[in-house]
């Protein structure tokens, strides 16, 4: 039967309920035990009560045997005739459908196969499904109908439940873990004067009462640092950041962050805490240390790799941190690796470098690698080494090819910063772009800044590997999606 007919029949009865005197939204409905928690105590012939939404529904002569689902469970309900309160078969039969919202009392019982079973003498409609529920809710042609009608897909998909669940148990274990550490959670603005903290084009808003721009942060770093500058010694934020870039299977324009900062330790010590904190969440939300992401095993247990991105093109193309952009590329084309400059207008050093950052990176599976010793060109918020100053205290954490993290000794220098933000300004000409210093926390930095680790982990990314899954969309409640009906425009365009 077409889903339109469907959608007719149901208002048509809805329309009949109400004619009847039923209410078919009721506002309130004593639940006060879950369906797990029922079957978990289960006694023969208790008296209970339960509500949650009809999942299947399945009609043998005078009987009828339900699957009602709440959050945690289904539990069976059976309605016969004769057996129960006059008029009820047939009230449930006539007025409930799958997909209906109701509340049940009853009594306990299991069937010969041994199923726990609620036999209902009584029940009220709580809401009427109007929409019929998809039978049949995957596959690559509904994949878009899915992210965009997320309720719809929580509610006949128990696996990507399951996935949404643990990324809240990803977000407690990571509170935990830095909670009992001393860290402090705090919250700074999302809306930005000056966007700064991270490279990327922001989304401009404009405040009209102040008569100002503002921009959507790309990142809390600097307003998170500041904190280190007021005596705050370890605080940490899970926040939403922005970029108003392209979508990806691992880039959405909205997406969460943890950052991170710890007065008194460098980049050596940020990578341990990662270490031990990645550990301990897997641990918490798996019950191990290990997980399948893509086929590749991944052990936060077993011993991390470091990938020297400096070491690399030194050992590998010749290439030494100092030497010119043009010595750069004419390396690399000698090595195999050609560098594509799609725009003159991008051709600064920062913008080249940090291409063949992209380029040129390890190839991991399933060990968690840290790469290091990147250029100071593209790392303007890093300390520099103290034996090379073209190169930074800073790391990159990817594992099965994946960048999940991100981590630096602070720079804490209020002139050096200055010079960076400048000169990072002065590099950056591709429209859009942002040209301002952050005064301000230059001025933050003259009062002193404790030498300082700071930690950025995409969550998003980190939830993919937890539940091993392919795009960044299966791991977002509601990802950003092309307006429905440019795509349903599309879909018949092609």
């Amino acid at each position: 039967m077409e889903e339109n007919e469907l959608i007719a029949q149901r208002r048509a009865k809805l329309s009949g309920l109400k004619e009847n005197g039923v209410q078919p939204y009721l506002e309130n409905f004593s639940k006060a035990t879950s369906h797990k928690g029922l079957i978990a105590s289960f006694e023969e012939g208790k008296e209970v009560s339960s509500a949650g939404r009809i999942m299947a529904l399945r009609r043998h002569g005078k009987s009828i045997f339900c699957d009602l689902r709440d959050v945690g469970d289904k539990i069976q309900l059976y309605v016969k005739s004769g057996e129960t309160s006059s008029g009820l078969f047939t009230r449930f039969s006539e007025s409930v459908d799958i997909g209906d919202i109701i509340g049940v009392t009853g009594t306990l019982f299991k069937t010969r196969m041994g199923e726990i079973t609620i036999l209902v003498n009584s029940f009220v409609l709580l809401s009427k499904n109007i929409r019929p529920l998809p039978e049949k809710w995957h596959g690559l042609k509904d994949v878009e109908i899915r992210y965009r009608q997320r309720y719809v897909d929580l509610i006949v998909n128990q696996d990507v439940r399951k996935i949404f669940e643990c990324r809240s148990r990803v977000l407690s274990e990571i509170r935990r873990f830095l909670d009992q550490r001393g860290y402090l959670e705090v919250e700074t603005p999302m809306m930005h004067s000056i966007p700064g903290g991270a490279a990327g084009r922001p989304f401009k808003t404009y405040h009209n009462s102040l008569d100002m721009n503002l921009y959507l942060r790309l990142a809390p770093e600097l307003y998170l640092k500041r904190l280190l500058v007021g005596g705050f010694e370890k605080v940490y934020e899970l926040n939403k950041s922005f970029r108003n870039e392209g979508l990806s299977p691992r880039h959405n324009p909205e997406f969460t962050m943890l950052e991170v900062y710890t007065a008194y330790i460098d980049s050596n010590g940020v990578m341990a805490l990662l270490k031990e904190m990645l550990k301990t969440v897997a641990r918490g939300v798996l019950g191990g240390t290990t997980c399948i992401y893509q086929g590749h095993r991944v052990d936060f247990g077993a011993d991390w790799h470091i990938w020297s991105f400096a070491g690399h093109l030194r050992d590998n193309y010749g290439i030494e941190p100092h030497d010119d952009i043009g010595t750069w590329l004419a390396k690399l084309e000698k090595g195999g690796v050609t560098v594509e400059l799609k725009s003159k207008e991008k051709m600064s050093r920062s913008w080249v470098i940090n291409l063949i950052s992209e380029l040129i990176q390890p190839e991991t599976k399933g060990e968690p690698t840290f790469v290091v010793d990147f250029p100071v060109e593209i790392s303007p918020l890093s300390r520099s080494k103290k034996n090379d100053p073209n190169v930074v205290e800073r790391f990159e954490l990817f594992i099965a090819g994946m960048e999940l993290a991100n981590g630096y000794s602070e720079l804490n220098d209020p002139e050096d910063q200055k010079r960076r933000f400048e000169e990072q300004i002065a590099e950056h000409v591709a429209p859009g772009d942002v040209k301002e210093v952050d005064d301000d926390y230059v001025r933050a930095l003259e009062y002193g800044m404790p030498p300082a680790g700071g930690l950025g982990v995409g969550i998003d990314r980190l939830i993919m590997l937890l539940t091993d899954q392919p795009s960044i969309r299966d791991v977002i409640l509601f990802p950003l999606l092309r307006p429905e009906k440019q795509a349903v425009e599309d879909a018949a365009a092609e």
